[in-house]
């Protein structure tokens, strides 16, 4: 009978995961919006203690149908408003959460698990989260959910939204030109043209010529290239082979040498997973879920900056089916250090 209840509320919807999803996570009031894409899923996450008090994060993550387990962890940090109720003044603090899938009966479903600290895997709190109809804070990911089982569940359209939600335009134009009005010298002083005398009649006013305007300084300033820019301009390098298998690749980047101020911006497959990154001796640590990777992958470390001891050196170490590897990278103002994922053939 307990069976029968689990597969007809498994058969009550197309996508079970795909909803609104509330509860807490480490104690902490969450609303979770989940889109599934394939074996992925992409949405946000909010840290709230009001409608007007809150985080929001992109996500991402992964499920296992074979376990119903679902993993998934704060991406990026959208948008912020009045936090301080939230985690009293403290930096944002990303989780990586996992969760069983459960459906007791009727039309009930919840996701209850365990949180950690997404940078030091530092387990904090339980993940106690329910699926509800109706949800507090609106963004680009509601109609998907509402008109998932109606053709909104296209792949397709699932990632344009992610790229116009979370992905930063490039600029057109990389050179801002400013008209700056300098104050009057000597050299320009305007000297007025003798008058004309008369031609034809004395009865003519004498001719004038008129006033030349005072001249304009140009002023070029060059706008810095953003990591988009970096990516595309400098020369990339191989630096390790990996092969993949399994279900997801953990990777940690650590600064590699005396902890001196680096950043650094991650690419996956010419498109920008994670920017702003700053290498310590804890670990950032970045989940990649293998079924979502293609044949070859190509993991780009776009430096940021030099820091104050150039160049920008980092340690990354990949855990990928329960083996180790550990790669050193450098960038510099020309090149680029890239990692190649490639999947093992059966």
């Amino acid at each position: 009978m307990f069976s029968i209840a689990i597969l007809s509320c498994l058969l009550s919807t197309a996508q079970p995961v795909t909803g609104f999803w509330k509860g807490k996570i480490d104690r902490k009031n969450v609303e979770l919006k989940i889109i599934k894409n394939g074996d992925s899923i992409t949405g946000t996450s909010y840290y709230y203690t009001s409608s007007d008090s809150y985080r929001r994060y992109s996500i991402k993550g992964y499920l296992d149908d074979r376990d119903n387990s679902v993993v998934w962890w704060d991406d990026v940090l959208i948008e912020e408003k009045n936090s301080n109720r939230i985690f009293g003044g403290k930096p944002a603090t990303p989780y990586l959460s996992t969760a069983d899938f459960n459906c007791p009966g009727g039309t009930k479903m919840y996701l209850n698990g365990k949180a950690a600290l997404k940078e030091n895997d530092e387990e904090r709190g339980p993940v106690d989260l329910q699926k509800m109809e109706a949800h507090t804070f609106n963004d680009e990911w509601d109609f998907v959910i509402e008109n998932y089982t109606l053709g909104a569940n296209d792949p397709e359209l699932i990632d344009s939204i992610g790229k116009m939600a979370f992905t930063k335009p490039i600029p057109v134009e990389p050179l801002v030109v400013k008209q700056i009005p300098q104050k009057p010298t000597p050299k320009d002083v305007v000297i007025q043209p003798k008058k004309q005398a008369p031609i034809a009649s004395p009865k003519k006013e004498p001719a004038t010529q008129p006033t030349p305007a005072p001249v304009k300084a140009l002023v070029v300033i060059a706008t810095p290239l953003n990591n988009e820019q970096k990516f595309t301009t400098r020369r990339k390098q191989l630096m390790q082979e990996i092969s993949i298998s399994g279900d997801s690749i953990e990777l940690k980047f650590y600064d590699n040498a005396e902890v001196d101020g680096d950043s650094i911006a991650i690419f996956l497959n010419d498109r920008l997973l994670y920017e702003h990154i700053k290498l310590t001796d804890k670990g950032y640590t970045i989940m990649l879920a293998v079924a979502t990777l293609q044949q070859s992958n190509e993991l780009v470390m776009v430096a940021e900056n030099l820091g104050s001891i150039p160049p920008n050196t980092s340690l990354m170490v990949a855990m990928v089916d329960g083996k180790r590897y550990e790669t050193r990278l450098e960038s510099t103002e020309q090149s680029s250090a890239v990692i190649r994922f490639v999947r093992k053939e059966l």
